[in-house]
């Protein structure tokens, strides 16, 4: 609605304090064209709110110097979207749960009587829980220091272990830290410019009292965006080539993310009852440990080591169990209950890296 983008079109010259946007600027924000923003600016002219726009190569749009809207209401779904904040769990671990949650206090004292009723009407009705199912938060040590680092800019030295068990010691300039899936990063710079170093993987820190600047114009979100972008594209990659029946197809679509699906399409089934798909599950290990689990409905083509493996795997559990064990139905009713429980198969193995570095 205009109405909403005429408010935060005026708080954000606001935030701006005496530096001037430019409508480029303002437009890009606001999701608009610039000629947009001019009719807006105009509007609030027409409102009695002092703006005030300069031409030329410095120019920009301000308020007035010291004018401050006292304007306090919010909309509906900001009402919604403000009670339906689900970090407390994740900033607990970095010590800003209790502040996220006397930041709320006041914001909803703040609020008119209407949108206080509004505000608990919607925390009752939308709940978000960002844990993962079976997975305990992983455990970050040094997250405080690291934490700390960040707040203050001053250079870390890090012990850390990659994802291959390969340690290293570094000294490194800690720029943010991301919350990704329940999993903590750090974003920093290196010898090799500004990389992403997992919580858990780092084994030592020592807070140093070296500061450094941080690089100009650097957007912790731009560049995770960026990074996690980079980070699919040069994964690792494991591709075997299954033969599976319409079962058996349907337990793998189950574990294996929705976006490859559409590459395996929906190919009647060769003789026999099936057909074959390729399937990238990234690593060895996360190919067995997904497969295991399917029964005789997925069968491995290539690559052969795998098939070995698999096959290494059946003849220890046939020496425990029975080679006639479920030999009438392989995986029996426990193996559906494991396929259809909630986060079965482990999404954070589903065809993606969950490491970095």
């Amino acid at each position: 609605m205009r109405a909403d983008r005429l408010l935060t079109l005026m708080l954000l010259l606001q935030q701006a304090k005496n530096r001037q946007l430019t409508a480029e600027d303002l437009a890009g924000r606001l999701q608009v064209s610039a000629r947009t923003i001019y009719r807006d600016l105009d509007a609030l002219s027409a409102a009695g709110v002092p703006v005030y726009a300069h031409r030329g190569p410095n120019g920009g749009i301000a308020l007035l110097e010291g004018w401050q809207t006292s304007l306090t209401g919010l909309t509906q779904a900001e009402v919604q979207a403000l009670s339906a904040v689900a970090a407390p769990g994740a900033l607990a671990d970095i010590g800003l749960s209790g502040p996220l949650q006397s930041a709320l206090i006041k914001l909803a004292a703040g609020l008119p009587v209407v949108q206080r009723s509004a505000a608990e009407h919607a925390r009752q009705r939308l709940h978000v829980d960002s844990s993962g199912w079976f997975q305990g938060r992983e455990v970050v040590p040094h997250l405080d220091m690291l934490r700390e680092a960040v707040w203050g800019d001053r250079k870390v030295w890090l012990s850390y272990r990659d994802f291959d068990g390969a340690a290293s010691e570094r000294v490194v300039e800690p720029y943010g830290l991301v919350l990704k899936a329940d999993r903590w990063y750090l974003v920093a710079g290196a010898e090799r410019g500004p990389s992403v170093f997992r919580g858990a993987r780092v084994e030592g820190a020592r807070l140093l009292d070296e500061g450094f600047a941080r690089p100009e114009g650097f957007d912790l979100a731009a560049f995770w965006k960026a990074w996690c972008q980079r980070f699919a594209e040069r994964r690792a990659s494991y591709v075997a080539t299954l033969r599976v029946t319409e079962e058996g197809e349907e337990a793998l679509r189950k574990i294996r993310p929705a976006g490859e699906h559409e590459r395996w399409g929906r190919g009647a089934p060769a003789r026999g009852g099936a057909r074959t798909v390729t399937v990238d599950f990234e690593r060895e290990s996360i190919a067995v440990a997904q497969i295991v689990g399917l029964g005789r409905g997925v069968e491995v083509v290539a690559p052969e080591a795998l098939r070995a493996r698999l096959g290494a795997i059946a003849a220890d559990l046939a020496a425990v169990y029975g080679a006639s064990a479920g030999a009438e139905r392989p995986g029996g009713d426990d193996a559906d209950r494991i396929q259809d429980a909630p986060g079965a198969g482990g999404d954070d193995g589903a065809g993606q890296t969950s490491s970095a570095q």
